[in-house]
């Protein structure tokens, strides 16, 4: 504390949350599917919708640049990410052998509670499809490989699973006239769900494998032709 009584102390911490809330907020914002690619994204407009100031936001597009989630070029801004075919193919790769992993973990580490979630998530799932309401089965599948993630109880491989950039990826390159959800989707749903039920790992890890191959195989068809409209909403698989 100073000799006017003004702790820098705080002050410092107080910086340093609004940044990390200012962090937080825009990565949700970008994984969320409703900036498009490509979009530049400036300095002055992202203070207001944050209400901190340029410096502070100036290190939040630092760090987003760092992580992949923006791009910063001279003369073009700062702007989100777009990836081209083969950085696409790479994220899903990745994704794939990841979410496998998280799966058979939770095979053998869900608690009786978090089955009984991922009940209810595939349940009010196979009832938005009978409803034909797309919505509502994109927000429960995006529920139901959370929760996976969340009762396999492994933060290091968590970890590597939410640094990818999977979301952003779907954005930009699914097919929206597309049927949705794609065939076999619930399905292979209801097989990972299984296995996990059973407590056998090996069987969860090969269905969450097979669902998630099926998914990148359908995605990378779209990376054959032109992006998405950039107007589109990201979705699930």
């Amino acid at each position: 504390m100073d000799s006017n009584g003004f702790d820098e102390t705080d002050a410092g911490r107080t910086a340093a949350t609004r940044q990390s809330q200012a962090y937080d907020g825009l990565r949700s914002l970008l994984l969320s599917g409703s900036i498009a690619p490509g979009t530049r994204l400036t300095e002055a407009d992202l203070t207001r919708m944050f209400n901190v100031s340029r410096s502070t936001m100036r290190a939040v597009l630092v760090r987003l640049a760092q992580e992949g989630y923006v791009t910063s070029e001279v003369n073009r801004g700062v702007r989100t990410r777009s990836f081209t075919a083969e950085e696409a193919a790479d994220i899903l790769e990745a994704r794939e052998t990841l979410e496998s992993a998280l799966a058979g973990k939770a095979a053998e580490r869900a608690t009786d509670e978090e089955i009984a979630e991922l009940r209810r998530t595939l349940e009010a799932m196979e009832d938005c499809k009978t409803r034909g309401d797309q919505a509502g089965y994109s927000q429960g599948n995006r529920r139901f490989h959370q929760q996976i993630k969340e009762a396999a109880h492994q933060h290091t491989l968590a970890r590597a699973y939410d640094t990818l950039l999977y979301p952003l990826v779907m954005r930009q390159y699914r097919n929206l006239s597309a049927p949705h959800p794609r065939a076999g989707s619930l399905e292979e749903h209801q097989a990972i769900l299984l296995a996990i039920i059973t407590r056998n790992p090996q069987a969860a890890t090969a269905a969450m494998h097979h669902h998630v191959a099926s998914a990148r195989q359908a995605l990378l068809l779209r990376t054959q032709q032109e992006p998405t409209d950039p107007a589109g909403e990201a979705s699930s698989h």
